[in-house]
């Protein structure tokens, strides 16, 4: 089976890696040419592409070509020309999805892996499940949210939407972020983490499986407070503790992962984080 992952990134590249260790036949995009060569050495066929509101530049047809799988994983960027235009950052990334469908109607590829985000859901003070009405707060969770509805209303393909939680690995932990600053405020929210392992492991869990048209949640099923998961964070890595601000109540959401456990069937690999 021939997989196209779509941004080999921190995620996608790690990924695209095991997949082909596990005997798949990989297509990998980048935006970087000098990425192209590392691509190829780990044994996947790499492509120079890049996604922009306007077009896709980069032979996608070719990257597509053969593909009963794609993988799309490319993260929404605020970052731009717009002076205040919520509208206007709210659809960039849409259209880039947009651009996309066509080129996936008319290729071999007949099922959809979306790498989303559990910031589709708001800071409610409440247990998240998959049933629970998205209410994106930030202009990603927004952006996120109308690309999961473009894909999972298209005929053409079947898509399967995870929703990851913050993303943490080796060589990436908000702690580095966070040491010795203080004033960080809901001290009292809980965490909902998935470390890279994991990540890569739910979506090949889901290719193995030829689970698809589902939406999962996909967080450790381990939840301390910030305040006290950043503190003792802190401690073992030996850096300046974190300073909280408790003068106000805290907000966030406790995400759970029971479908990823009942009906994938996936046991998490690294439940500390």
């Amino acid at each position: 089976m021939k997989i196209s992952i779509l941004g080999c990134g921190w995620l996608g590249f790690p990924l695209a890696k095991s997949l082909v260790e596990k005997g798949f036949s990989v297509n990998g995009s980048t935006t970087s040419e000098n990425k192209l060569s590392i691509l190829s050495t780990a044994g996947i066929l790499s492509y120079l592409i890049s996604v922009t509101e306007n077009e896709i530049v980069g032979d996608f047809n070719a990257f597509l070509e053969n593909s009963e799988i794609l993988i799309i994983d490319i993260p929404p960027k605020l970052r731009g020309g717009f002076s205040n235009t919520s509208t206007a950052l709210s659809m960039t990334f849409v259209s880039k999805i947009k651009n996309l469908i066509p080129f996936i109607e008319k290729s071999t590829v007949k099922k959809v892996i979306f790498v989303s985000s559990t910031s589709v859901y708001a800071d409610s003070n409440s247990e998240i499940t998959e049933s629970t009405k998205p209410q994106p707060e930030t202009e990603s969770g927004k952006q996120l949210l109308e690309s999961e509805r473009l894909l999972f209303s298209n005929s053409n393909f079947k898509t399967t939407v995870v929703r990851f939680g913050g993303l943490i690995g080796v060589d990436r932990h908000p702690i580095y972020f966070l040491a010795g600053r203080k004033n960080i405020e809901n001290p009292d929210a809980l965490i909902n983490f998935i470390h890279q392992k994991d990540c890569i492991g739910i979506i090949e869990a889901i290719i193995s499986k030829g689970i698809y048209a589902e939406i999962f949640n996909a967080v450790t099923p381990f939840h301390p407070t910030r305040k006290d998961y950043y503190t003792q964070k802190a401690m073992e890595l030996k850096l300046p503790l974190p300073e909280f601000d408790t003068s106000k109540p805290s907000v966030g959401k406790l995400i759970l992962s029971e479908k990823i456990e009942n009906f994938l069937g996936y046991q998490f690999k690294e439940n500390q984080l």
